[in-house]
């Protein structure tokens, strides 16, 4: 369990530690903050439009989907084609851009209002408006106009067109004439008094773009997969607005079913009436002819056998000419489409014929012109949609055409089958007295022409009746009404949204900053990348002076070189640690600052210390204290005469504290690092001083440290926050393990420190 809870513990320290780094920012999150709440808080204010959402219920008679035929629509069984419903196909109508922009035409919805708010123009509609504009729509207009209406008094008002400075003043109801269309101006109020002075600026817009926008708004689904019910719903900014022109549609979309049945009704009828009157005419010439042959023959009965016969023949008759009739219609039809050409109108109704194929295709093909002549309204015959629909019906009208061929010609051949059977009954009628059978020749000609002008005349009752009586296939179940409060925007989303997006970016910010770094900013830096002891952390010192771990000194800086005082007296606890090598990887990291301070602070806590400086190629040790002797570390290697005496030099300020320079430059300063006159120096050194601290030269730069490497005791690198680069640290865990240097520590110089970080600092 133990290792678990010290697992535990350092997971535990590790996320404080990821907080701790990120809270130093609180400030960027802070501003972060409130930078995007301000933005959202603005955006809903000031940019954003609250949208309601306006919804209606309907009910469309589905055939696919129940039975709820009325008693008009059980007349269609007799035989009448009927436009094909279905959810999907009512749904497609409901959402087409065309269906809408006939309601956004009839709602005048051509013309935007808007008013001057606080920040932005506001949209007004309906009653909000105390004029509004009437546009002449049988002539050419043209949209993208924006103008301002001012109300002068209860008859006159001023306009004024954008980007023009032409003030005029017109009267209401007065026709104003523009190079983009002709309109009139409306009040809609007996008196204006509460608005002189008021302005309402208006904008032509297309009708087309208006109504492609609506529609892709525009939301209608079945409520659910078994009924015929479908949900319609719409989002504006405008309550009022939304639910007019849900309204609207749906007048139109009821409207525009029944004139569809209709003209589909008025179609079938008159290709009846053109076949009634074929009819009546050969149907008087065969009543006539029946009087005459009985005058001219004396007939008024026949025989049991004849009329046996008689009676097979007439009902293979009657059979052949139904066959033919269909054939007829057929050929009439087909005729009708090859006469029309690419712009035939309504196909006529089959009548008898109950090919479902035909039916469906003849449905498609009435729906397709009916939709053609919709757009070409607004469109101009080039138009792409125009373009598609001709192709969508000359491949209808072939597919029909082709279809019809088929149907004849199974007609035909049942034809030829009953012809057979006729004049194997004729034969048998031969016998029969020429004079009566010619009679019920004749009475069986009347007869089949008279039940087919019977059949003809109950079918054109039949569609007159539901033409004089038209019954949509829609009824409202919800009227269109809008919500209490707006759907969008979503304020807690936004908000929430710019919370997370607040935190995310300074989040963002500092992990980025964290990891493109590489320069060491804490202690924690260190110990990620090396295995080293860190012995201990300097503050950053604005003061000016080198020496700061002096006695009285209670800065910080002073305070933490005392704590590294007791730490190097810890460490180094029942062990010999008199030469201490101070280095670090490249210049600047403060070494040299370091090597005076540490010494002081020993020397102030009463031991005997004495600072060298070994950095033979660029010296700083006895300039940064304002020292200087002629001889040093060099002259005592090379001249064996030098006495130790010569070279040392005592702290001017600091008891216990001496100095030893680096003395001459020397040109061979590698080769001179491995004299064994150093290790004289050092010991003697060591027998004299309670602490010898080497400032050497840096380990990245030459190897002039390691030449020390058989004389020291401990080593402690120098690293410098944001100045020491973190990829540097290789070298230092490269000597850490291979122990190319006794002992090797870590100090973290020149750290920011806050007032929470610090106790009982200051001067005193």
């Amino acid at each position: 369990m133990k290792p678990n809870h010290i697992s535990q513990k350092a997971e535990e320290k590790d996320i404080k530690e990821i907080l701790s780094k990120y809270l130093e920012y609180w400030y960027i999150f802070l501003l972060g903050l409130i930078i995007f709440i301000g933005a959202a808080f603005l955006y809903l204010r000031y940019e954003a439009i609250p949208q309601y959402q306006i919804t209606s219920t309907l009910l469309i008679k589905d055939k696919d989907k129940g039975e709820g035929a009325s008693k008009f629509e059980s007349f269609a069984e007799l035989g009448l084609i009927k436009p094909s419903r279905n959810i999907e196909d009512e749904i497609g109508i409901l959402t087409s851009a065309g269906l809408m922009e006939v309601a956004l035409s009839e709602l005048s919805l051509q013309v935007r209002y808007y008013v001057e708010g606080k920040v932005n123009e506001v949209e007004v509609y309906g009653k909000d408006l105390p004029v509004y504009v009437e546009i002449n729509n049988s002539l050419p207009f043209s949209h993208g106009q924006r103008l301002s209406i001012t109300m002068l008094d209860n008859k006159r008002f001023e306009l004024t067109e954008e980007g023009k400075d032409n003030k005029k003043t017109y009267t209401y109801g007065q026709e104003i004439l523009k190079p983009y269309g002709t309109f009139t101006v409306l009040s809609r109020f007996d008196d204006l008094s509460s608005e002189i002075g008021n302005t309402i600026d208006m904008e032509f817009i297309s009708i087309q773009d208006f109504a492609e926008y609506y529609s892709e708004q525009l939301e209608v689904e079945p409520v659910n997969e078994t009924g015929s019910l479908i949900a319609v719903s719409l989002l504006d900014p405008i309550p009022e607005r939304g639910e007019d022109i849900v309204t609207k549609l749906i007048e139109v979309y009821t409207r525009k079913a029944v004139e569809y049945k209709n003209r589909l009704a008025i179609s079938t009828i008159e290709m009846i009436d053109d076949r009634l009157q074929h009819l009546t005419s050969e149907l008087t010439g065969v009543e006539k002819n029946v009087e005459q042959y009985k005058q001219q023959n004396d007939l008024t009965d026949v025989n049991s056998n004849a009329a046996i016969y008689l009676q097979k023949a007439s009902q293979a008759k009657s059979e052949l000419a139904d066959y033919q009739t269909q054939i007829d219609v057929l050929n009439s039809i087909e005729n009708y489409l090859k006469q029309q050409g690419p712009n035939a109108s309504l196909v006529p109704s089959s009548l008898n014929i109950q090919d479902a194929t035909l039916v469906g295709l003849i449905s498609r093909f009435n729906e397709l012109q009916l939709e053609k002549r919709s757009l070409l309204r607004t469109t101009p015959e080039d138009n792409p949609l125009v373009v598609e629909i001709d192709e969508q019906l000359s491949d209808l009208r072939n597919n029909i055409l082709e279809n019809l061929n088929n149907i004849k010609d199974g007609l035909i051949i049942t034809r030829r089958n009953l012809m057979a059977n006729s004049n194997r009954l004729e034969s048998q009628i031969r016998n029969v007295p020429s004079a009566e059978r010619e009679l019920l020749a004749i009475n069986r000609q009347q007869s089949t022409k008279q039940e087919l002008y019977l059949y003809l005349l109950q079918k054109r009752e039949e569609e007159a009746l539901s033409l004089s009586a038209p019954v949509s296939n829609t009824r409202v179940i919800d009227e269109p009404r809008s919500g209490n409060f707006p759907v969008s925007p979503n304020k807690t989303s936004i908000y929430l949204g710019a919370i997370i997006f607040g935190l995310f970016l300074p989040f963002s910010i500092v992990y980025i900053k964290d990891n493109i770094d590489d320069k060491i900013q804490s202690v924690d830096d260190i110990q990620r990348l090396t295995n080293v002891p860190v012995l201990g952390k300097i503050a950053h010192s604005n003061d000016k002076e080198i020496i700061v771990a002096t006695e009285k000194n209670r800065t910080p800086v002073a305070e933490l070189f005392r704590l590294i005082r007791f730490n190097l007296k810890f460490i180094s606890a029942g062990k010999t640690n008199k030469i201490i090598l101070i280095t670090s990887d490249m210049k600047g990291e403060g070494k040299t600052f370091f090597t005076i301070n540490l010494g002081t602070s020993l020397a102030i806590s009463g031991k005997k210390v004495i600072a060298l400086s070994f950095d033979l190629r660029a010296p700083k040790l006895m300039q940064d204290m304002g020292l200087s002797n002629k001889v040093g570390v060099t002259d005592y290697i090379i001249n064996h005469d030098t006495k130790l005496e010569e070279i040392i030099v005592p702290s001017p300020s600091v008891e216990n504290l001496f100095f030893i320079d680096s003395g001459s430059t020397p040109p061979n300063a590698g080769e001179l690092m491995l004299s064994e006159r150093i290790g004289k120096l050092l010991n003697e050194l060591k027998e004299r001083y309670d602490y010898v601290l080497i400032d050497s030269a840096p380990v990245g730069k030459v190897a002039d440290a390691f030449a020390l490497a058989p004389h020291i005791d401990s080593t402690i690198f120098v690293v410098r926050r944001n100045y020491s680069n973190k990829a540097r640290l290789v070298t230092i865990q490269d000597i850490y393990e291979n122990k190319k240097l006794k002992y090797p520590m870590v100090v973290l110089n020149d750290v920011e420190f806050s007032k929470a970080d610090t106790y009982g600092y200051g001067n005193e």
